[in-house]
């Protein structure tokens, strides 16, 4: 049985997730703690539900889902892993946040790249990986289809989708994929988003004005 933890951070409101086992096993995705108080917010739930983070997973490298990273990696000795494309944008992202206001420190260590196709594990079980540009050039999303559910990143949001008019994105592309791959989903699978709250495939199927209504 995998549990699913979310948080709210920073100034752009990203959702940061951590996803555990019930032996205590956790994968990080997107930590977009921002402030010494938002790192320490996500310490303090790992420590008190004592789990033991086994991977650092990014969807994507816009800023504000990597604010994080160099502190996870150190406070739990893990590689970031991301799809190659990515690597890019990463590296970009303190310029990024030079743009917006928000400077960080950004993650300047080893990465470990994930390939279309390939799985996550997490304990006894994979979780599969889906190849969903658009928003970004290498963007993953991740499923687990035995508890029916979806990490989105910004591919797909409630009632919306992610924004293309940042470097590296393509809209027709966006759509494409969310159409074939995200929506030949079931229509009861779960959908946790990059920003925003919860919803499903079917809901969006139905009722997403950007990625097409009435595709149940």
């Amino acid at each position: 049985m995998l549990h699913i933890k979310s948080f709210v951070f920073s100034p752009f409101a990203e959702n940061t997730y951590i996803i555990y086992d019930d032996a205590k096993n956790a994968l990080i995705i997107d930590p977009g703690c921002y402030d010494t108080e938002e790192k320490e917010k996500l310490s303090a739930f790992i420590k008190e539900m004592e789990l033991k983070p086994q991977m650092l997973l990014n969807t994507h490298c816009h800023l504000d889902h990597i604010f994080g990273n160099k502190y996870v990696a150190e406070t739990y000795h893990l590689i970031p892993h991301f799809h190659a494309l990515e690597k890019s944008v990463m590296d970009f992202a303190p310029a990024a946040g030079f743009m917006y206001g928000v400077p960080f420190d950004n993650y300047t260590g080893p990465v470990q790249f994930i390939n279309e196709g390939e799985t996550v594990p997490l304990g006894d079980v994979v979780l599969e990986t889906l190849f969903v540009p658009g928003h970004s050039p290498g963007h993953l999303c991740l499923y687990y289809a035995a508890q029916s559910f979806l990490i989105a990143g910004d591919t797909l949001f409630h009632r919306s989708i992610g924004r293309t008019d940042l470097p590296g994105g393509d809209h027709h592309q966006l759509i494409t994929n969310i159409r074939t791959k995200l929506f030949a989903l079931p229509n009861d699978t779960v959908v946790y988003s990059g920003h925003g709250p919860v919803t499903t495939i079917g809901e969006e199927k139905a009722e997403n004005p950007f990625a097409g209504a009435s595709l149940i």
